[in-house]
């Protein structure tokens, strides 16, 4: 039998095909447009995730008997708000999660309701990316839009809602969007009151391994599938990469250097911090996890590379960099605006330090540490909490460098897992899809027989100890320019 895990990306669908040994046999990518149509706006039509989702899983599978495809799952871009209409039709290009406009209702949910009402109700408190204030911003400003909605989704739950005609999300996702209540997984009453939701425009809720329901009878004679393929829940692409990284069980630390970056802790256990710097979300293993999440971080270096230094070679300007520990030039990842654990969107990036002898090698240097510096803000708020973390696993992007991996594991002084597959949201599709099929009894069981350790990284204690040092030069940083920040950015 076969496995479908679909990965709703930004900027393009990955989708992956996997047999029921656990081997990936295909991967495809598709790309589809994002809109910026303001400052700081971030927009994308749910029909071209839909329509190169298709035409994906047509290639995806054009070399197998597709009679014997058994189960599609997902992993998406987290907190887009995505409406729909009576007649099923999009309202309003989706919100997506790195949209910046709702400072407005951000700032009503925290100062007005309050930080600790909503921690309360959510486990949470209010970041401009969440879908509640991406709600209340379209409640003010489109009200004749606001009154069409009669389903509210997220960016993966479009796909299967199109795929099965289920009208579903699972507990990791629906986290994301400051409408549940994450200790006691079920819609918050008095969320759904505050953004004038009702129940009914929202989805039922499942476990991220749950069977929501099956093809459509029109969409399995267009793809050539049986029409009793399952198509099950999903999860938020960090907790779908965290199964496709096997951080699942008490205690196991993922890293994702992505567009946006990542620190995911997984526990048996419900927590929240104190300030509610890290987001307290539900596991798509059935438990929960603690995650910082910084907005800008492979995306740092690709606009240093792409934008600044105008090369493509990333490789070639990392060569050059051989003293680690010791450089003199800091650089704050804030391009836009920043999650945790600082919740500003004022926030921007910055680089401190350089002199008339500053090399590009050296600001280069600089935005790569900067990235890991920056996730390590949120490391400390788990350790805070008593949680005692000594490794980590890592994936995405910015996991193919050698040079960022040694940073990890040095900044943080952290063993540092390189898995076999780095694939994590579409791998943790597939695996969630063999679950929810049958073909292991758990998340669990399934991540600790598919996922395999192919190298660690070792911090080096001298060079730890170099790094502590600048580490605690960076944390000072951005509490020196907020106050600036705040009078500069309208």
């Amino acid at each position: 039998m076969f496995y479908i895990g679909v990965d709703l990306g930004t900027s393009a669908v990955k989708l992956l095909l996997m047999d029921s040994e656990g081997k990936i046999r295909k991967i495809v990518s598709k790309q589809y447009p994002i809109s910026f149509p303001h400052p700081g706006w971030s927009e994308q039509n749910p029909v071209d995730w839909y329509e190169k989702s298709i035409e994906g899983i047509r290639e995806l599978t054009e070399d197998i008997n597709r009679q014997e495809v058994a189960g599609i799952s997902f992993g998406g871009q987290m907190h887009g708000l995505v409406t729909l209409d009576g007649q099923d039709e999009v309202i309003r290009p989706a919100i997506l999660w790195n949209d910046g406009r709702s400072t407005k209702e951000t700032d009503y949910l925290n100062e007005v309701i309050g930080k600790e009402r909503l921690s309360e109700y959510t486990a949470n408190i209010a970041f401009t990316g969440f879908t509640a204030p991406k709600i209340l911003w379209m409640k003010e400003n489109e009200p004749d839009q606001f009154a069409r909605i009669r389903k509210i989704m997220l960016p993966k739950d479009y796909l299967a809602y199109r795929l099965s005609g289920v009208f579903c999300s699972d507990y990791s996702d629906a986290s994301g969007m400051l409408l549940l209540d994450v200790k006691h997984r079920c819609w918050s009453e008095e969320m759904m009151e505050l953004c004038g939701v009702r129940r009914d425009q929202l989805p039922d809720l499942y476990e991220s391994y749950d069977v929501v329901g099956t093809l459509k009878p029109e969409v399995a004679s267009e793809l050539g599938f049986p029409e009793q393929v399952k198509i099950i829940a999903g999860a938020g692409d960090n907790a779908a990469a965290a199964v496709g990284t096997g951080t699942v069980g008490e205690g196991m630390c993922n890293i994702s250097l992505g567009t946006s970056g990542t620190i995911f802790i997984s526990s048996e256990h419900f927590r929240v911090d104190q300030n509610n710097a890290l987001h307290s979300f539900a596991h798509a293993d059935g438990q929960y996890h603690l995650m910082g999440c910084m907005l800008s971080a492979a995306s740092c270096n690709k606009w240093w590379m792409e934008e600044i230094l105008k090369t493509s070679d990333f490789a070639k300007e990392q060569e050059g960099i051989l003293r680690l520990g010791e450089n003199q030039v800091f650089y704050l990842p804030y391009l836009m605006g920043e999650r945790s654990p600082h919740n500003d969107p004022k926030a921007r990036a910055v680089f401190a330090g350089m002199t008339m002898d500053t090399t590009r090698e050296e600001m280069t240097q600089a935005v790569l540490e900067g990235v890991v510096f920056g996730l390590r803000d949120s490391l400390e708020i788990a350790r805070s909490l008593g949680i005692s973390i000594t490794r980590t696993r890592i994936c995405g992007g910015g996991a193919k460098s050698p040079l960022w991996k040694k940073m990890v594991a040095n900044i943080m002084n952290l063993k540092v897992d390189v898995i076999k597959s780095e694939e994590g949201p579409a791998l943790g599709g597939a695996i969630l899809a063999a679950v929810g099929c049958g073909e292991y009894e758990s998340v669990e069981e399934a991540a600790g027989r598919l996922i395999r350790v192919v190298e660690t990284v070792e911090p080096d204690p001298e060079l730890t100890e170099k790094y502590e040092n600048c580490y605690r030069k960076f944390q000072k940083l951005y509490p020196a320019l907020k106050p600036l920040f705040q009078e500069i950015i309208s």
